[in-house]
């Protein structure tokens, strides 16, 4: 029975594991993991009614609705399959494979967004104004700023300040920081739809949570009733950060 049993075979074994592992993982994080339990209770029962019982009609229904079932998962698990292929597609994934590709010798330049960030954060949570910043990673954004007022401007901690100042015609919406340049104001983002998201969280929360869901770019949000400065990445949050904090996620993402 196993004289065939070799190296290959372990390899697709422990390939079949891991994606079982991450796909377990997927819809725990996000919350579907009792949809997904249900989806192979009916497949379970679908195996039972046509293989075992071989009863007719209710397996000709259950037969149909298995035929249109990787539509359903579709529709059901969009985000996830979403967010998935975007990990999946992000090159830090690929470096290791094709490192000798990918610029490295820019990185202090690519990252000195960072400190004017920090800093308007820590006077835009003192003084709790609300804001909400997105920082483009490999991902274009491009669909997300056309749909607010583009500046292309440098990133200045006073800048984005005034933006964001409650009087300000711009503050309303998402900035966007890509490549080192403010490239947009008043943007339109995506709106997350998790249940699991905290009632105490409010829009901008779960535009930062959509954004992070639909691409791979990070979304710093600070709270205008608590002044909390927050991020959310990969689709899911850091809630509550301090200042050194969001400084050192930054530098690493």
């Amino acid at each position: 029975m196993f004289t065939h049993f070799g190296i290959k075979d372990i390899l697709d074994i422990l390939i079949v594991a891991v994606l079982l592992y991450s796909l377990y993982r997927m819809m725990k994080d996000s919350g579907s993991i009792n949809i997904f339990t249900g989806v192979l209770v009916f497949i379970g029962i679908w195996v039972v009614v046509t293989r075992i019982l071989d009863m007719r009609l209710m397996g000709a229904i259950m037969d149909k609705l298995v035929s249109v079932g990787v539509i359903i998962l579709v529709i059901l698990f969009h985000d996830e399959i979403r967010q998935f292929l975007v990990g999946l597609g992000s090159h830090k994934r690929w470096r290791f494979l094709f490192g000798f590709l990918l610029p490295h010798n820019k990185k202090s330049e690519e990252r000195a967004y960072i400190s004017p960030i920090v800093y308007a954060c820590i006077n835009l949570a003192k003084g709790k104004v609300g804001a909400l910043i997105v920082i483009k990673r490999n991902m274009p954004l491009t669909m997300y700023e056309q749909t607010g007022d583009i500046i292309n401007a440098d990133v200045n901690p006073r800048l984005i300040e005034n933006i964001f100042f409650k009087n300000s015609p711009l503050h309303d919406g998402a900035m966007i920081i890509s490549d080192n340049h403010i490239r947009a104001v008043g943007c339109i983002l995506p709106v997350s739809h998790n249940l699991d998201i905290p009632k105490s969280l409010g829009l901008r929360h779960r535009a930062a949570l959509g954004i992070s869901q639909e691409t791979d770019a990070m979304a710093i949000v600070i709270s205008e009733e608590t002044g909390n400065i927050s991020i959310a990445m990969d689709g899911k949050f850091k809630l509550r950060l301090s200042t050194k904090e969001l400084e050192q996620i930054l530098t690493t993402a």
